[in-house]
């Protein structure tokens, strides 16, 4: 039986985050190359994608390159921007007939142009849909994300008598490029690895944390089903005590 059924559908996150890893080990524990175990990933992008839309969930992140994948072996580089045109190109249509949009973060100037140019025609196909909101983080890192927030901001003050005390958490969240999209309330990680990897370190200040040994391209709706359970039996209390949460 299905683990779905014991999701409790009036408390799903609304946004899940999930970095997707262990493709490389995937593959070599099978005698393949590390290229074989990133197309394999794509398989468990698209059911994690499917079992979201199913559930209703509102938005799902995924974290597919980091700035710091830039320094992987050209081969791997070239190859992860391949399986990124030929994955667009294949799910697109099934994007838009599922009402999927999708939306990407990250320094995509550093894309390739045909790369970059895939992507933005799947998203301005897609950009109508109202189901599931598909983040993908492409060339992303927190960092980067903070500091080209930080260089909004100033230049948008330059010139300008400004109280310090007038610059807060709230609009500085506007320069993120995730302004307008709701905290992560669960992130997932996969193959073991207990990090967040300069992934959405603003954005995860009260998000859920969710770790598993299971590689990405075993990942499934059933472990997705899992992950949501588990956040379902936790208390979040967002610095606040137990006590003051019964006293609501």
């Amino acid at each position: 039986m299905s683990l779905v059924k014991q999701i409790d559908t009036a408390r799903l996150p609304s946004h899940i985050a999930i970095i997707m890893d262990g493709n490389g080990r995937w593959a070599r524990q099978r005698g393949m190359d590390r290229i074989f175990g990133h197309q394999q990933g794509v398989r468990a992008l698209r059911e994690v994608i499917e079992a979201s839309a199913e559930l209703k969930i509102r938005f799902l992140t995924v974290y597919a390159f980091s700035t710091e994948n830039w320094g992987r072996p050209d081969e791997e580089v070239s190859a992860l921007m391949g399986i990124m045109v030929q994955s667009l190109n294949k799910e697109t249509d099934t994007l838009v007939k599922n009402n999927i949009r999708l939306t990407a973060i990250g320094d995509t100037e550093r894309l390739a142009s045909d790369v970059k140019e895939r992507l933005m025609e799947t998203i301005n196909v897609t950009s109508g849909a109202t189901g599931l909101n598909l983040i993908v983080a492409m060339s992303y890192s927190s960092r980067w994300e903070i500091t080209e927030a930080a260089k909004r901001l100033s230049a948008e003050l330059a010139g300008r008598s400004v109280n310090p005390d007038s610059v807060n958490e709230f609009n500085f969240e506007k320069y993120l490029t995730t302004h307008g999209v709701p905290d992560p309330e669960l992130m997932i990680r996969t193959s073991g690895e207990m990090r967040i990897s300069n992934f959405l370190l603003w954005q995860l200040a009260y998000t859920e944390l969710y770790f598993t040994e299971i590689l990405w391209p075993d990942f499934s709706k059933e472990e997705l089903y899992k992950a949501i359970i588990d956040f379902q039996k936790r208390e979040r209390r967002f610095g606040k005590t137990s006590e003051q949460l019964l006293d609501k």
